[in-house]
Order: C-alpha cells, then structure tokens, then sequence
C-alpha cells in the first residue's frame, strides 16, 4: 500500500514506471519498463501493461523489440485480464474491459470505450468518443476517426490474397471509418474500404466498395439501401 497508489498481490512493475495520482493496480498484473499511468487510472487483475510484441518463427513480420513503453492517461479503466502492448497511447477516460487486446502503436482517444474481447492490431489509430463493442476485430493499419459505433463480432480485413503470394505484401490496407460512421453486429469489411461520415453498415452486411457518407448499406455484397435518417445523423445528437 501507498499513499501514491494501491497495489494488490503479486504484482510486477518495472523500473522507471510512473504513477500518477490515486492509481489502482489490482493482483497479478505486469506492468513493463517505463510505461506512465496517469491519474485515478485503474488497471484490474491480471492486466499486463507495455508487453514487447513477439513473433512466429514462420511470420512474415519480425519480432520487433524495444518499443516505446506505454502511456495511458488519467482516469481509465483497464479490465481484467487485458493486454496493452508497448508503444500504445491511451488517453484520458478510455475504458478498455476485460480480455481485450491493444497492440503496438495504437492510438486510442479520450472517451473512447473497447469492449469486452476486442482485439485492435497493430498501428491503428482510434479516435475520441467511439464504441468498439464486444468481440469487434480492427485489423492492423485501420484508421477509426471519433464518435465511431462498431457492434459485437464486426470483422475488419487487410488481405485480399488471404495470405497467398508476395504481392500482397506491398497492397496490405487496413479500414478507414470517417467521423460518425457505425456499423452493425457481424458485418464484415474489406481491405482498404472506406465508410465515410455518417455512413452506416447494416448487421451481416459485407463491405466491398466504399460507403457514402449519410448512407445505409445493406446486404452480401452491400448496397446502398437508403439515406441515414435525419434523427441519426451525429450532428443531431
């Protein structure tokens, strides 16, 4: 116990990791080197904070080490069993729940909630004020702008080659979803795509061509359906 921070059991921190203010640690979390946690921050059990990425022997990408430790602002909440790796900035009041995953290089903005399985790859940037629900997959390269909604089990790709052939390599894009945009439970999108503001992707739906902005697609392969109600548009609310 601190008058800093309370810490529960079996907890490893290491060197030159800051605290800020009232910071709440519960048991068997891992927080790595360096990394900054800022005031009335609470991280839950089981929690590993500023993990080094690791790679299969056989993965096209190599392990790469000595990233950047983590930064997560003031008044998060960081869910049991969460992993955040290095080099991901958190800002303040972010929620992450339980079992989610963070991975290198990630932006994630103020506000923002990551629900409960979620798994957001490497070098994505999500933006302030979005809803990313449970079991939602951000793909590596994906660029999420604020006030984004993401249903459970959405899926995001960047492969067209499904792992086939060296030519793909050089054509890897993640999802861009502008302001506003949301999508709905089980729609799955695919490389490179592009829903524009306020644009809307109805559940089950899968995303082969860019969405307008204020449209509802709907279907296999989606179509656009109809405009985004006038009530619904972020502007109203």
């Amino acid at each position: 116990m601190s008058k800093k921070y309370n810490i529960g059991n079996n907890v490893v921190i290491g060197e030159n990791v800051k605290f800020g203010r009232g910071v709440t640690i519960g048991n068997n979390v891992v927080i790595y080197e360096g990394c900054e946690i800022g005031n009335d921050t609470v991280i839950l059990d089981n929690a590993v904070i500023g993990k080094q990425p690791t790679a299969a022997k056989n993965s096209i990408r190599r392990a790469e080490m000595n990233l950047k430790p983590t930064v997560i602002g003031a008044g998060c909440t960081i869910g049991t069993s969460a992993i955040i790796y290095a080099n991901a900035i958190i800002a303040n009041d972010v929620f992450i729940a339980d079992l989610a995953t963070v991975r290198e290089r990630v932006s994630i903005g103020e506000k923002t909630i990551i629900g409960r399985g979620v798994a957001v790859e490497n070098d994505c940037k999500i933006g302030s004020k979005c809803k990313l629900e449970t079991n939602c997959y951000i793909t590596a390269y994906s660029d999420i702008e604020d006030f984004v909604f993401i249903a459970p089990n959405v899926v995001t790709t960047n492969d067209n080659y499904m792992s086939r052939t060296k030519e793909r390599l050089n054509e890897i894009k993640g999802v861009t979803i502008k302001k506003g945009g949301r999508v709905g439970a089980n729609a799955t999108i695919l490389p490179g795509k592009v829903i524009h503001e306020d644009g809307a992707v109805a559940a089950g739906s899968v995303v082969t061509k860019d969405v307008k902005a204020k449209q509802i697609v709907a279907g296999i392969p989606a179509k656009e359906l109809k405009a985004v109600p006038a009530e619904q548009l972020l502007i109203n609310q």
